[in-house]
């Protein structure tokens, strides 16, 4: 039985129901409104509601007439979510606008004042949202015919949901749901209406039937109800009819409505849609087998130039595994105290302690080693999902010593195989402990093919067709190294590098400089930031380049490294990244500035030659007699004045032995990209922690390091040096000290961007970077396509196409795509191919373009689509790539597939699973990568939910930019409540919750060595 407090909360919700008839006087015309327009089943009786409302002052009886007092126009709803939290606590702004504004002397809450609101959802929202879980849940009961009524369609329903295809835009296309009683009794047909509305479809009937004039069928009677579509753009659009009926009274007590529901997807494809449509229903992958625990291991053959670096180890290298107990409390991370062990409880609140605790040098090994174990103990969780089983090898034709297995997806490093890492086979037949598992070593990796190196017992008995369970790990070397890099950074005494503070030292003048890139000396930023790296004076505080995107960070990292190398023979600089590329431009930038014999690009052993840019081969490690990269001696390492490497490379300076304070300089590009212990590998042991000079380049409102485990996250670990500095540290900060801007003693932020048309950069400048980022982009190439002709407005070369598209997933992928939205972009192409080279348009190759999505399969598919229309093979090499992929890069055009977007009638708030969506690093980096034209497509309904997002939507609809699906077609959310509020749809409180959302992205695994 409901509280009187729920009571009185369902009567806000009547009032606010009633509208403009909240005027009505009569006690019997409202009774009649709230039982058979409003109540739901277990609802309070009128009754009961009209005392509560009574009870608290919103109703009052005069001469038999109700007086409804409250002002519904103007409640406040503060908490208007989806999430209940129920141990927040009311604020004095949180009472509704009837309560009195007088607190009641000594506590006591007046008899007959309002009650205290919690910031919970509405119990109209709240009855929507039980709602939605019914439909989503209940589905079965939801669709079936009931009490003698069926309702059958044209087209024919399958499984509750009529599937209409739509071959033209602009036709009327009609579904006829025909309602018939086959039961024995009468029975009225009170109410049908679509869940969601668009304007795309109306809803056409025979009579108008509404809880006020019900439609009385009787046995063998029957009723019409037709929904017209009528679709103006490709997509797909939903909705959800609901129909409800109530039997005739046959006694005192009143009858229970009861509903019928049925879906429409009306889907408007091309050839092209149809072809890239799930390949089989979405499957999810099932847990794997549980891995053999006792187990007898047999070793296997590594690649044999593994053994042969000449750079010896003088500084060892630990395993650093985790304790047990750690495994466990993440296990029981959220648990009550209460049902923990006393042991167990305890070492949670220490290792809590740490973690939660700010962080200092003091510290520094023990919070990030617990990071890191964490991040791995989901590492070796996630690995787990490519093992495979009843897996066949064949032997290898070259060298029957090497068997090779197939694992699909190694080419995209999903998972990551390298040269000289390793897996375990073991017999598929084998099920009695302990087993015999053999390890095999990589020695080449081919597309999807893997040959590896098996001791000769398993060599001896192979035979074809045998079975085999294979199981893959991650190659902890990374690992181990960022470890010894948090704990050599403590015993080094790195803590005014990594904690700086002021050293007290006044400002002089800075160096004059005969710049190499004459560009710069234009650009006061750029210059001066190389001026102050070159004074070296505020040492050993790492110096700060923060780079927004296209403002050249790169190339003043690359003048500040040229102007510190003619300085003297004394200096020597190793300069870092987190990847492959980002060294390999960092060393094609410094070619021809630098001595060939002074310059010198390490690479680790498992690195592809084939990946490296052939003018750097001989500028590196590659040994061509031994067909690898080897490592050089100490004594020839330091014989370099200049070593380009990456970040976890560099580790492999320190086993070698190369003295602490012998680089006079370390600079590390892209370094927001990096987790900190990262970082740390190319600094700990080498970095002279007072004479040493360290220089980071990056921008912390781009992409960060990607974590797999949450909790590694939530205590910092995916939390860069370099933007822990600008955030934490307040030499970093702006307005410090009364400075205006950035200290740039510290700190220089670039300001001149080299890249975009500025309505491009506009959003993302007034978002991230304070509208500080100047156009300098060369006008002729930034203009190329202000006057295309399928621009929504010339001048303007942004398009928003709004696209109402349905994300779908196929056999075991949890990643989405979204055919719709590639149908668009494919449009998008194919004029573009034929429009350039004409009418000042410039000509395009494949590679002036790129196309971003968010999800591993829409770029599968989209790769797909470019193979297969026939009019774009010459652009069928277009890169198509996550965010990630495109981080660093540029194109002068970029075109966006947002893919999220609703596969039901309504989704709100947090229902609408955009999470990938809503970073803003992650949006920043996609709207700035483009120079001429940027091209986004995406569900605005969706999108609109988010404010970074909803911004850029804004924007694009000011100037004239959006084209597509009209979004304004839906209705607002609060009409879908308020009619999901009025259905009658039992929602008892013993549902089943719906199981977790699953991983959409699909990272992978790093291969940076």
């Amino acid at each position: 039985m409901p509280s009187l407090r729920e009571t009185y909360e369902v009567g806000l919700d009547f009032i606010e129901f009633l509208g403009e008839r909240k005027s009505k006087k009569d006690k019997k015309e409202l009774r009649d409104i709230y039982n058979f327009e409003f109540k739901r089943e277990r609802g309070p009786s009128f009754s009961k509601l009209f005392y509560a409302l009574l009870y608290f002052n919103l109703a009052s009886l005069r001469q038999g007439k109700v007086i409804l007092h409250a002002k519904p126009q103007v409640r406040l709803y503060y908490c208007d979510q989806w999430k209940i939290r129920t141990h927040s606590k009311p604020t004095p702004s949180s009472r509704p606008d009837h309560e009195p504004s007088r607190a009641p002397d000594s506590g006591q809450r007046a008899p007959h004042s309002s009650p205290n609101i919690n910031p919970v959802l509405t119990p109209k929202r709240k009855l929507a949202q039980e709602i939605l879980q019914k439909l989503r849940t209940n589905r079965p009961q939801l669709i079936s015919d009931k009490g003698g009524i069926t309702i059958t369609s044209t087209p024919v329903s399958k499984n509750g949901k009529v599937l209409l295809n739509i071959d033209l835009l602009d036709t009327v296309y009609v579904v006829k749901f025909q309602i018939v009683n086959k039961g024995q009794k009468c029975i009225h047909f009170t109410f049908y209406t679509a869940l969601h509305k668009i304007r795309c479809f109306t809803l056409v009937s025979e009579r108008r039937v509404s809880r006020v004039s019900p439609l009385l069928l009787c046995p063998g009677e029957s009723c019409a109800v037709e929904v017209k579509y009528q679709a103006h753009h490709y997509g797909c659009f939903p909705a959800t009819m609901y129909f409800e009926f109530c039997p005739e009274s046959e006694s005192t007590n009143p009858p229970k409505p009861f509903c019928i529901v049925r879906e429409i997807e009306a889907v408007v494809h091309t050839q092209l849609g149809t072809e890239l449509g799930p390949t089989s229903q979405y499957k999810p992958r099932q847990k794997g087998q549980r891995r053999p625990k006792d187990r007898v291991v047999e070793e296997g053959v590594p690649p044999e130039s593994s053994r042969t670096h000449a750079l010896k180890q003088f500084v060892k290298l630990k395993d650093y595994k985790y304790s047990s107990y750690l495994k466990i409390l993440v296990q029981h991370w959220d648990a009550d105290n209460e049902e923990l062990s006393p042991t167990t409880r305890q070492q949670l609140l220490r290792v809590r302690g740490v973690l939660e605790s700010p962080l200092s040098i003091k510290q520094y090994a023990e919070h990030f080693h617990l990071v890191l174990h964490l991040e791995e103990i989901q590492m070796e969780e996630d690995i787990k999902k490519y093992d495979m089983y009843g897996q066949t090898m064949k032997l290898d034709k070259s060298n029957k010593n090497l068997l090779v297995l197939r694992v699909p997806g190694v080419a995209e490093n999903r998972p990551s195989v390298l040269r000289g890492d390793a897996l375990n086979v073991y017999l598929h037949k084998d099920k009695a402990e302990p087993i015999t598992v053999y390890k095999g070593y990589v020695h080449r990796v081919e597309l999807e093919n893997v040959q590896l190196g098996f001791s000769n017992k398993l060599v001896k008995k192979f035979i074809a067709n045998m079975t085999f369970n294979v199981e893959f790990s991650f190659n902890r070397f990374p690992l181990k190294l960022q470890h010894r890099a948090v704990q050599l950074a403590a015993e080094h005494r790195l803590g005014n590098v990594l904690f700086p503070t002021r050293n007290g030292v006044k400002q002089t003048a800075l160096p004059t400089l005969r710049i190499y890139n004459r560009d710069l000396e234009n650009n006061p930023e750029q210059k001066a930031a190389v001026q102050h790296i070159l004074s070296g004076q505020y040492k050993p505080a790492p110096y700060m380049i923060f780079g927004p995107p296209g403002t050249g960070k790169t190339v003043t990292l690359v003048e500040a490294i040229k102007q510190v190398n003619k300085t003297g023979s004394s200096v020597h600089v190793l300069a870092c990244a987190p990847s492959n590329s980002a060294c390999d431009l960092l060393c094609e930038r410094l070619l021809g500035f630098v001595d060939a014999h002074r310059l010198f690009r390490l690479y680790a052993c498992s690195r592809d030659p084939s990946t490296v840019p052939q003018k750097l081969l001989k500028y590196s490690n590659w040994v061509e007699n031994q067909g690898s990269f080897i490592l050089p001696s100490q004594e020839t390492l330091m014989d370099y004045t200049i070593i380009v490497v990456t970040l976890i490379t560099a580790g492999r300076l320190v086993s070698g032995g190369i003295p602490v304070g012998h680089f006079t300089h370390i600079f590390i590009d892209e370094a927001g990209q990096a987790v900190e212990p990262e970082c740390v590998v190319g600094i700990a042991g080498l970095l002279h922690p007072e004479t040493g000079q360290l220089v980071l380049a990056g921008d912390p409102k781009q992409l960060g390091p990607i974590l797999r485990s949450p909790l590694a996250q939530k205590y910092g670990l995916g939390l860069s040096l370099l933007e822990r500095l600008m955030t934490q540290n307040s030499l970093y900060q702006k307005n410090q000290d009364g400075h205006q801007g950035y200290d740039s003693c510290y700190v220089t932020k670039l300001l001149q961007n080299y890249r975009s048309h500025p309505a491009i950069l506009k959003i993302p400048n007034e978002l991230f970077y304070e509208n500080e980022l100047q156009v300098f982009a060369n006008q002729m190439e930034r203009e190329a396509f202000c006057h295309w002709e399928h621009l929504p407005k010339q001048g303007f070369p942004v398009i928003f196409h709004g696209v109402m598209g349905k994300d779908e997933r196929e056999a075991n992928s949890p990643s989405f795509f979204n055919v719709s939205e590639i149908e668009v972009l494919i449009n998008y192409l194919k004029n573009l191919l034929l429009s350039q080279g004409k009418k000042g348009l410039p000509k395009l190759s494949a590679n002036d373009i790129g196309i971003i999505a968010p999800y591993r399969k829409q770029v599968e598919k989209m790769r797909k689509a470019l193979k297969s229309v026939r009019e774009l093979q010459q652009w069928k090499d277009i890169k198509v790539g996550s965010v990630e992929e495109f981080q660093g890069q540029e194109k002068m055009v970029i075109m966006v597939s947002a893919v999220r977007s609703s596969n039901s009638y309504v989704k709100m708030d947090q229902d609408f699973n955009i999470g990938f969506l809503t970073n803003e690093k992650r949006f920043n980096v996609a709207m700035t990568r483009a120079k001429a034209l940027l091209i986004v497509t995406g569900n605005p309904v969706i999108l609109s939910k988010d404010p970074t997002w909803k911004s850029f939507l804004q924007y694009c609809e000011q100037e004239q930019g959006y084209t597509g699906f009209d979004y304004k077609e839906f209705e607002g959310e609060d009409d879908v409540v308020t009619r999901l509020a009025s259905l009658k749809i039992h929602t008892s409180t013993d549902e089943i919750e719906e199981s977790a959302v699953q991983q959409h992205v699909h990272p992978e695994w790093r291969n940076e060595l």
